[in-house]
């Protein structure tokens, strides 16, 4: 397997040009496009994916560990079938509608100003995670792990107390209807 070490690969297009097997770390991905690439089985280690669109992109066993997603296109994308070994990431100002995390353990997990419509976070384990100014209309929480987990300037989510772990976690006064939504309660 090739190594790739201190790299940046700037404007590639993947879809079209494949994209090289190995262990990529500390590389920076600028304006890359990887939609409906395989990305089965490679190792990102401190790396950085800019402005980088994932569309339809497929993650078998993959290792993301301590890997940031800065305006990236992550729409649809199955995190939950990553390697669960070490496995640390950060987003910010990504759009992520329709994305799965289910069954990850993802503590201490920071969401910036994404948008999170739909996203599977069933099982997940998102404990003193940020979720910052983030919309999350329709995100799925059940069994989930929110223990000390700031949602203080997330939005339009609808979390139930009665099935999920909340205890600690942080919510504006304005945020607290969503705990309420669940039970069908109007509040004028």
């Amino acid at each position: 397997m090739e190594s790739f070490y201190d790299q940046i690969f700037e404007n590639a297009n993947y879809s079209t040009d494949g994209f090289p097997e190995g262990e990529f770390e500390s590389c920076t991905f600028k304006n890359c496009i990887f939609s409906e690439v395989n990305l089965s089985h490679r190792v990102f280690m401190e790396c950085e994916f800019l402005e980088c669109d994932f569309t339809g992109v497929k993650l078998g066993d993959t290792a993301f560990k301590d890997v940031k997603f800065v305006r990236c296109k992550l729409l649809g994308v199955d995190f939950s079938s990553c390697n669960p070994f070490l496995l640390e990431m950060n987003f910010e100002q990504c759009s992520m509608n329709l994305a799965s995390f289910c069954q990850l353990k993802l503590k201490g997990t920071e969401f910036k100003k994404c948008s999170l419509e739909e996203v599977d976070f069933v099982e997940t384990d998102l404990s003193a995670s940020k979720f910052l100014d983030c919309n999350l209309a329709k995100a799925q929480f059940d069994s989930t792990n929110l223990e000390k987990t700031d949602l203080r300037t997330a939005y339009h989510f609808s979390i139930n107390p009665h099935t999920n772990k909340i205890a600690k976690a942080r919510f504006s006064k304005e945020g607290l209807i969503g705990l309420l939504d669940p039970y069908d309660i109007r509040i004028d």
